[in-house]
């Protein structure tokens, strides 16, 4: 197809699908192939061209005074013819085309439109690039056509599958489709998609390829089979295709005759509005697909031309019949005289070129989805603009050598280049258009649904839009409310290799499996995670616990010996009821005093042992209770003083007893006045005073202090009093066992002496008592851990206070209350006499 004008513009179209080599040999005169098949889609593109440069041709703000021609070229889907197409193109050496009677050689050619193929754009491309002849494609997208160095006058209206890719990428992130399959064709496109994905898809850490296979070309009915048992068997869910429409045919068949359904299909640019596969046949299949779409766009005025076109019956050609001929033969389904043989006989009807393209229901008319012939359009006014720029330059003020400018007479390709690098325009549409530095247009995709209507018709419905402007990433739109599911639950599928891992849980990777593909571990105590799909978990600070879900950091729960919990209840009881026992005996003392067993026994020092018991029972009280640092210190500073307050009193009751025995001997009455009231007071006292000395030191030099301990156990706090020092603490206690042996000693001596002055056995028995108490407290105090020493401790004080109560002041209390008769200075020194 061709049309004069001062400048041309190449096109290469695929108008049909095969060609016929009738002639292989190497004459001088090849013959030409025979291209069968018609492309009612590829000849509109190639109208879509006419009506473009013939609309630049009308505008007078856009290159004035210069006519556009153009030369349109049939490849035929074949890489050979459309390499010769162009070669002749560029070169200007096509004999038999006669644009103009008086035209004398060829007008230049501004530049191709094309190539409707990646690896057909690879191919001419790299040859057109030596020259620098600028080359727009409409439909190749294979992101290697980016590389500036290899193509270096290669433009394209489409965006690149780079940027493709990534749109497919969002789209899984956005329904968190992390596990999916991956099928690309056997070319160029595909290998490029296929290493693109990867790599993209690894970067994002979005999800990961369950498989990936490659459709092979023609009907493998073999390999077919093997990748669609390989789709049916994998737990993926979602299965993206960048591959062409004669690729999904034989896939799908094949997917029909395994019966595969419930896949999610993600379709690429290349089919996602093949209307050969939107069948009631395949769409309980295929029904939901989502798919990236070439921008939709509208072009006013050209249906109109698309209407006006009629055949030319005086046009004859090298090629054979014109194109328009086949679009008349193909639409009406008639014949040009003179028919094939035998086509009138079979019912077949002739041509008459007024029949009416209005009353046939063709797709060719139909400019409601227009999207490869929007970017045709936009191709074609990409080089016209570029040309307008180039002719508007001011001589002195051009970009080139010596600030020179472009001129129509002598235009050189490469400069057509500099100014094609630099186009900005907006079409009628809206859409801006210019390239970056790769010969990219700015990025814009329609999101695509097919969706399967309950009448059992499918309608393809545009469901967002994904683009990227010069200095944003990628920006998706997308309409969720409008997208049909091919699902029961009308919801989006889910395809996962794992699920997601929940707080409280990380991942382990299953070894030699993706990243995808993994075992939610929970957390070991101590331990948390309160993310989703966490890869480790984080230790809780020292003061707190996991939860028992793991996904959370509680603070320990706090353990001392509580006032609130069955032990230290217990424990109070017993020190309040001794404290009570206590304050009876000393009542009842202080009422009896003026008996015989009372005065008998040192009243005085039986009323200071009873205070200092008390003092005993009741020290007991701050070993329960939280720990602060004023009863850690007093603590044991009233244990100590109030214990060796208690065994003082009963030293020097021992010793008083041994003084009176002595007295009562001829000759001895001078060793009582070495033990008198006073000096006994003073006695109990000294020895007191050097227990508080022991305790001032210790508290000086290192006081016990509050401490929490998280060495017993890994999920409580253990709140203890610590010692501060442990020599403090041996010395205290030392002390008191050395006054309480000392005791022991004297009064076991003293155990035979006569009744009438003796109290030594019930001295000695309480001192064994007390004895026995503190030698098992300290074994059990050192392995008791936490609260329980503290509770061991207050045992052991009140187990040896009761001791000392019950065994010293239990017999005078049953003589005094029970035994009244027994109370009588008679009856004490008859049972003196008797035992004499």
């Amino acid at each position: 197809m061709h049309k004069a004008g001062d400048v041309i513009m190449g096109g290469l179209f695929e108008m049909n699908f095969f060609a016929v080599f009738s002639d292989l040999s190497f004459t001088s005169e090849p013959q030409q192939p025979t291209c069968h098949g018609f492309d009612v889609i590829g000849f509109r593109l190639a109208q879509t061209m006419a009506f473009a440069i013939d609309e630049i041709n009308r505008n007078s703000n856009l290159l004035p005074n210069v006519t556009l021609g153009y030369s349109l070229y049939d490849n035929c889907n074949v890489l050979g013819i459309g390499f010769r197409a162009s070669l002749s193109l560029a070169s200007g050496q096509e004999k038999q085309i006669i644009l103009h009677e008086t035209c004398v050689g060829m007008p230049p050619v501004l530049g191709i439109v094309g190539e409707s193929s990646s690896t057909r754009s690879i191919a001419i491309s790299t040859v057109l690039g030596l020259y620098r002849v600028p080359m727009v494609s409409y439909i190749s997208t294979c992101s290697c056509l980016s590389h500036r160095q290899k193509f270096p006058s290669f433009f394209r209206t489409i965006p690149s599958d780079a940027f493709q890719v990534r749109a497919v990428i969002q789209i899984l992130k956005r329904f968190e489709w992390t596990w999916v399959g991956l099928l690309v064709s056997d070319d160029d496109y595909g290998v490029h998609v296929a290493r693109s994905f990867l790599s993209d898809l690894n970067q994002s850490g979005g999800g990961c390829l369950a498989y990936l296979e490659v459709l092979p070309w023609g009907e493998d009915l073999i390999e077919l089979k093997r990748i669609v048992d390989v789709m049916r068997k994998s737990t993926a869910r979602v299965v993206i295709v960048f591959a062409h429409e004669s690729h999904m045919i034989n896939i799908m068949e094949e997917v029909v005759r395994q019966n595969v359904t419930g896949l999610q299909w993600i379709a690429s640019e290349a089919w996602t509005s093949a209307a050969v596969l939107q069948t009631p046949r395949l769409m309980p299949y295929l029904g939901g697909t989502l798919g990236i779409a070439i921008r939709r766009g509208e072009i006013p005025g050209l249906r109109d031309f698309l209407v006006q076109i009629r055949p030319d019956l005086h046009q004859n050609s090298t090629y054979g019949k014109s194109l328009v001929n086949q679009f008349w033969e193909h639409t009406f389904e008639c014949r040009f005289s003179p028919p094939p043989a035998g086509w009138l006989e079979a019912g077949g009807a002739l041509c008459t070129g007024q029949e009416d393209l209005e009353k046939v229901e063709t797709e060719f008319l139909d400019i409601s989805n227009l999207r490869p012939e929007y970017n045709v359009y936009k191709a074609v006014y990409s080089l016209a603009y570029a040309l307008h720029d180039m002719l508007q330059c001011e001589p002195g003020r051009g970009p080139f050598s010596n600030h020179s400018c472009g001129s129509l007479q002598r235009l050189e390709p490469w400069q057509l280049v500099h100014y094609l690098e630099k186009v900005n325009f907006t079409t009628s549409f809206g859409d801006q258009v210019s390239f970056d530095e790769n010969g990219d247009a700015l990025p814009i995709y329609d999101i695509m649904n097919w969706q399967w209507l309950p009448d059992r018709r499918t309608k393809v419905q545009n469901v967002g839009v994904v683009k990227k402007s010069p200095f944003k990433d990628e920006e998706v739109t997308l309409y969720e409310d409008k997208i049909f599911w091919n699902a029961e639950s009308k919801k989006p599928p889910r395809s996962v290799c794992s699920e997601s891992c929940p707080p409280g849980t990380r991942l382990a990777q299953k070894k030699g499996e993706p990243v995808c593909c993994f075992d939610c571990i929970l957390c070991s105590q101590g331990k948390i995670s309160n993310k989703t799909d966490s890869m480790e978990c984080t230790s809780c600070p020292e003061d707190s616990w996991s939860s028992p879900q793991r996904d959370q950091c509680v603070p320990k729960k706090t353990e001392f010996l509580s006032y609130h919990e069955p032990l230290g209840i217990c424990l109070t009881t017993a020190s309040i009821l001794g404290t009570f026992i206590c304050a009876a005996v000393l009542g009842i003392f202080i009422y009896h005093r003026q008996t015989p067993i009372v005065r008998a026994n040192n009243s005085e020092l039986s009323f200071q042992l009873l205070l200092s018991l008390k003092l005993c029972f009741l020290c007991s009280l701050l070993f329960i209770g939280r720990p602060r640092l004023w009863t850690c210190q007093l603590r044991h500073a009233a244990f100590g003083i109030s214990f060796v307050l208690c065994v003082s009193c009963i030293l020097v009751k021992t010793i008083v007893v041994l003084a009176v025995f002595k007295a009562s001997k001829p000759g001895g009455g001078a060793s009582l006045k070495w033990f008198g009231a006073v000096q006994q007071r003073g006695t109990v006292m000294g020895l007191t005073c050097v227990q508080a000395a022991i305790c001032t030191a210790w508290i000086v030099s290192a006081s016990p202090v509050p401490y929490k301990n998280t060495q017993y156990h890994n999920d409580k706090i253990v709140y203890e009093c610590v010692v501060g020092s442990t020599v403090g603490f041996s010395v205290l206690l030392g002390y008191i066992g050395v006054l309480a042996i000392l005791s022991f000693l004297l009064a076991f001596l003293a155990r035979n002496l006569p009744d009438s002055f003796n109290e030594a056995k019930l001295i000695t028995f309480s001192m064994l008592i007390f004895c026995a108490v503190w030698v098992a407290f300290v074994p059990a105090y050192v392995s008791s851990p936490g609260k329980y020493a503290d509770a061991v401790e207050v045992f052991a004080i009140l187990a040896s206070s009761f001791g000392l109560l019950v065994a010293l002041f239990g017999p005078k209390c049953y003589i005094i209350l029970i035994r009244p008769e027994r109370n009588t200075k008679k009856a004490i020194m008859g049972r003196g006499s008797t035992n004499k």
